[in-house]
């Protein structure tokens, strides 16, 4: 009986290479949790800052520095090599990925081409846009009222508030009638 007892036990109790197996499925590069099962090209591609073409010339630099695959999983990396990466994402210029890929080319304070990922590319345009704002340039008048920064229409889209647009006779008549009772009011609390 106490052999039956302790084989319910360890039926009931998950071993521990389960856990292990569920830490393995995400793999934590960048700052972001990425699907282990992912290839290159579309882990990188979930990272913020990162597109579709910037992930595929990072994935082919990389593969062809460790020589692997490109195809290869990011879950089946070692640490070492995801460090790699991670440096590879940081400063992508080092390692032969164009500066027309990059997302911050010609920074203002260093006149270098950089590459922000994730909360420090949210921290950095912020940074930017206050820039524009406090130098008075016509960006950032744009950015300061909410209006459209990069050219389009805003004559007829992206309208805010009350609507605009033809009035009709009744409601101009009414809008008439308000007026002159309004008037009427003033003159009588006048005397």
């Amino acid at each position: 009986m106490a052999e039956d007892q302790k084989a319910k036990e360890k039926a009931k109790k998950p071993p521990a290479t389960q856990a292990k197996v569920e830490a393995t499925n995400i793999v934590h590069i960048a700052g972001k949790d990425v699907n282990a099962s992912y290839d290159l090209i579309h882990a990188l591609d979930e990272i913020k800052g990162i597109g579709f073409n910037l992930a595929n010339a990072l994935a082919r630099a990389f593969a062809s520095n460790q020589g692997i695959p490109y195809t290869t999983t990011i879950g089946s990396l070692s640490e070492q090599q995801l460090q790699a990466l991670e440096q590879m994402i940081k400063e992508p210029g080092k390692y032969g990925i164009p500066g027309y890929m990059l997302n911050h080319r010609k920074d203002i304070e260093t006149g270098l081409d950089l590459h922000y990922v994730g909360t420090d590319l949210t921290v950095r345009t912020r940074q930017d846009i206050e820039a524009q704002i406090k130098l008075g340039t016509w960006r950032g008048f744009r950015h300061q009222y909410g209006q459209r920064v990069r050219g389009q229409r805003s004559r007829s889209t992206g309208r805010t508030g009350p609507t605009v647009g033809v009035i009709k006779k009744k409601a101009e008549e009414e809008a008439k009638k308000a007026e002159e009772a309004g008037k009427q009011q003033k003159g009588q609390a006048s005397k």
